[in-house]
């Protein structure tokens, strides 16, 4: 079976998938619980992102990696089971979600020690980017 991949479809999710953290993470959402619990103030989050330039194309290049390879399981899961293209996207991304990034997000929390409550603000930020993901690739 061969899928063929929408490659502007992957380039929007992650430019999607981008756009969602800066907002999800942002002082109006979520920022100020994400800072509390990772220990930031003002200052030292303003001094940290002066160098985190590579980090956000790494998260980017992540993004795309993520987007082409949830395209080639919403190809085949929609070859499979005939649904909807949106519809297959967004079922295909909260399995992907439910068995591969939570699980290793929890895994992550368990042996590291983190707070709970970071766990939930990070890994609900995933769920809600990888649903988009589903979304836009399903509709592109």
């Amino acid at each position: 079976m061969n899928v063929d991949v929408n490659w502007l479809a992957v380039l929007v999710a992650a430019v999607v998938a981008m756009a969602i953290g800066f907002i999800y993470y942002s002082k109006v959402v979520m920022g100020k619980a994400w800072m509390k619990e990772k220990g930031y103030t003002d200052e030292s989050l303003k001094a940290a992102q002066k160098t985190m330039g590579p980090l956000y194309a790494i998260s980017f290049v992540a993004a795309l990696v993520t987007a082409f390879v949830l395209a080639h399981i919403i190809g085949l899961s929609q070859d499979f089971y005939g649904y909807e293209p949106i519809q297959t996207g967004l079922i295909s991304a909260f399995w992907v979600w439910l068995g591969f990034i939570m699980p290793v997000q929890l895994t992550e929390q368990i042996f590291g020690e983190k707070k709970w409550r970071l766990f939930g603000i990070n890994t609900v930020h995933q769920l809600i980017t990888v649903l988009a993901m589903g979304v836009v690739i399903g509709w592109l």
